[in-house]
């Protein structure tokens, strides 16, 4: 699915240059739970953006279902991260004042989907990412965090996309909380075989995934198999 051949990503300040990665190769396959992890300033947030379709890198090539990603147009990128790729960040970005499911019905409604098709699919989300139906009608400012995060987590699926990339999604919960929302990735990758790309700094939340890449200074330098998966079991 995912093939990145000798990316490189460099910044310019005037005559200062910054390379954010340097010759960065891997491969990812379908159904795969990959974490990408490093320390602040390592570079996975430039490779999240990358992978992502927000940004293209300065060399090399980026191949998502065998397109070369790095060389399309804006509008054919946005075409990707609309169909292709579920975002869910850190902060949620959710509208605080909006229920539950028209949060989750938004991406449809910029996709042009119609009414009723929205709610029945957004309802579907809501229900794969674990959501109870009673919350549906809550606005996203009366729910707890995990379930905020839940809620995000479906409006990433929402439009059906065969990748997942989550940026530091636990960063903003407690460590209870945190569990739950990683145990939903799990249960997405397993029993709907989404494949799920994950970028953290915390080794604990990276154990959940079963492969983890190290980024440090802009360097692939570790690609391992997680022989010690942590599996968390929800309802």
């Amino acid at each position: 699915m995912i093939e990145v051949k000798n990316i490189k990503k460099t910044y310019k300040t005037g005559e200062i240059e910054f390379q954010a990665l340097d010759d960065i190769s891997f491969t990812i396959n379908d159904g795969e739970f990959v974490a990408i992890m490093g320390p602040s300033g390592s570079g996975k947030s430039t490779l999240m953006h990358i992978l992502g379709a927000l940004d293209s890198p300065t060399s090399g090539i980026y191949f998502l279902d065998h397109r070369d990603v790095s060389a399309l147009p804006d509008d054919e990128l946005a075409d990707i991260r609309r169909d292709k790729i579920g975002f869910v960040f850190q902060s949620f970005n959710l509208l605080p004042r909006t229920t539950v499911l028209r949060n989750v019905m938004l991406p449809l409604v910029y996709a042009g989907t119609h009414g009723i098709e929205r709610e029945e699919r957004a309802k579907k989300a809501l229900t794969a990412a674990g959501l109870d139906e009673a919350h549906f009608h809550h606005k996203s400012n009366q729910i707890s965090g995990g379930q905020i995060q839940r809620v995000a987590i479906a409006r990433a699926l929402v439009n059906n996309p065969s990748i997942i990339l989550a940026d530091e999604p636990t960063g903003n919960l407690d460590s209870k909380t945190g569990e739950i929302v990683m145990g939903t990735f799990q249960k997405l990758n397993e029993e709907l075989g989404r494949t799920i790309i994950l970028i953290t700094h915390e080794q604990e939340i990276a154990e959940h995934a079963n492969r983890i890449l190290f980024i440090k200074d802009g360097k692939l330098v570790e690609d391992r198999t997680n022989h010690q998966k942590r599996v968390i079991k929800i309802n």
